[in-house]
């Protein structure tokens, strides 16, 4: 079990490196993706996400969390996705397809929530 789970923390990892072991794209590409992470967590506090009904009365807090989540969720399901596409083994396939079996469940969860009045 856990060659199968190194394996796919393995292939997962390779998937995300688009070009190859370069020390300067691959710091570039870090750089980018915590600078993207910190716009992502900015846009989300400072205003609702389009996934939420902005005039639902929810907290923003509440409203974070489950814009959060979602799109938490999406990433998961991409890297599945490129588990799917690139394994050949049969156990990492059977849990990225788990994988984007729940989170596709989840997400339309997520997106029908309808938030408590707020007094």
């Amino acid at each position: 079990m856990r060659t199968r789970v190194a394996g796919l923390a393995a292939l997962l990892l390779l998937a995300a490196c688009e070009g190859g072991g370069d020390p300067v794209e691959q710091a570039l590409r870090e750089t980018a993706a915590a600078n993207h992470a910190a716009t992502v967590r900015e846009t989300v506090t400072v205003s609702p996400s389009p996934e939420v009904e902005t005039d639902s009365g929810a907290a923003p807090a509440d409203q974070a969390y489950v814009a959060e989540m979602i799109g938490h969720h999406r990433g998961a399901i991409a890297m599945a996705e490129a588990a799917l596409k690139e394994s050949q083994d049969p156990e990492v396939r059977r849990m990225a397809q788990a994988v984007i079996d729940a989170r596709t469940r989840e997400i339309a969860e997520m997106q029908a929530w309808t938030p408590p009045a707020r007094p």
